[in-house]
């Protein structure tokens, strides 16, 4: 595993780039009788998302609304998840997905896997305070109470936002794999816990070499010996976590490959993960799609979704005529 490769995102600060002209023309793109969604599209996908928080402030400023407010009551369904999704800045987003995926009726457990399997210290210490703020409730709190078991062990450990970081201890590799190649024997409620805390604890840099001592001592992929031994959320977290350790893109790649084909489409998690990945790593997530599914992202969405909804995912795509 390379831990310098380079990804890079599709979404970039746009040149030339006027606050006020763009606050002006959503003004009047959502005035009017009819809409103009096209216009909304070419402003909103082509701005970096700290560019999009300064569009808000000037249409504050300009109309004295609220740009959010105006989106969500013209728009409906899933291009307005999409047009209001881009104007939330990320740890927002991120909270705003947490707290939907857990107030309703039941919990998308999808959501909290994804979220959390594969956020930085950084990223989760500010998902955290957006929720907090956003929502005047407390982020673990509310883990604790939606979720139980082992399962909910592992997201409160990982909602800490305490990984090491940086830091490889190669000595201590084949004790590490150990302890993981012991908890897929054993399966006790102790070895459980020693699993988990392994996950989530180690830097990603001391898990590559674990992995690699796990493969050593076990002639088993980590990811198979899991989902041999447990079972149920539990094990599609701990799956979760191993995956983004390796390769994040891929991982992406692969949650973006089963939500369009295994569940028709899932418009919740194919938008969450376009608009959050935009500016980190969704370019390198399409060249894993290729890669691993021979068709392109870009062809796939273009295949189930349509209308507004399909041109503003394919711009956050930033596909292009070559993709088909």
């Amino acid at each position: 595993i390379d831990s310098s490769h380079q990804v890079q995102g599709t979404i970039f600060p746009a040149p030339n780039f006027n606050p006020i002209m763009d606050a002006q023309i959503l003004g009047e793109a959502l005035q009017g009788f009819d809409c103009n969604k096209d216009m909304l599209i070419d402003i909103l996908t082509q701005r970096c998302n700290a560019q999009r928080q300064m569009i808000a402030e000037a249409y504050q400023s300009i109309y004295g609304r609220d740009l959010i407010g105006d989106l969500k009551e013209t728009l409906s369904d899933h291009f307005k998840d999409v047009m209001v999704g881009l104007m939330y800045p990320p740890p927002s987003y991120d909270a705003h997905e947490l707290w939907h995926a857990m107030k309703g009726v039941g919990t998308e457990e999808n959501c909290l896997i994804d979220i959390l399997a594969s956020r930085t210290n950084g990223e989760i210490f500010q998902m955290r305070e957006a929720y907090c703020l956003q929502y005047g409730s407390d982020l673990q709190g509310d883990i604790y109470s939606e979720t139980s078991g082992h399962f909910r062990d592992t997201l409160m450990n990982l909602v800490q936002g305490t990984r090491e970081e940086g830091y490889a201890d190669p000595a201590l590799a084949a004790q590490d794999a150990m302890v993981l190649w012991e908890a897929c024997q054993q399966r006790t409620g102790e070895h459980k816990t020693m699993l988990q805390m392994t996950l989530c604890n180690k830097s990603y840099q001391q898990l590559w070499l674990v992995f690699q001592e796990f493969q050593n001592i076990s002639g088993q992929d980590l990811v198979d010996a899991i989902n041999e031994c447990y079972d149920g959320y539990f094990q599609q977290l701990l799956v979760a976590i191993v995956l983004c350790v390796r390769d994040k893109p891929a991982y992406f790649a692969y949650r973006l490959y089963t939500a369009i084909h295994d569940f028709g489409f899932h418009n919740k998690t194919v938008i969450r993960i376009l608009i959050s990945r935009s500016e980190i790593d969704l370019m390198t997530i399409r060249k894993r799609y290729k890669e691993r599914y021979g068709k392109s992202l870009f062809h796939d969405i273009k295949n189930f979704a349509s209308g507004h909804y399909e041109k503003a995912l394919l711009a956050i795509c930033a596909g292009d005529a070559d993709d088909y």
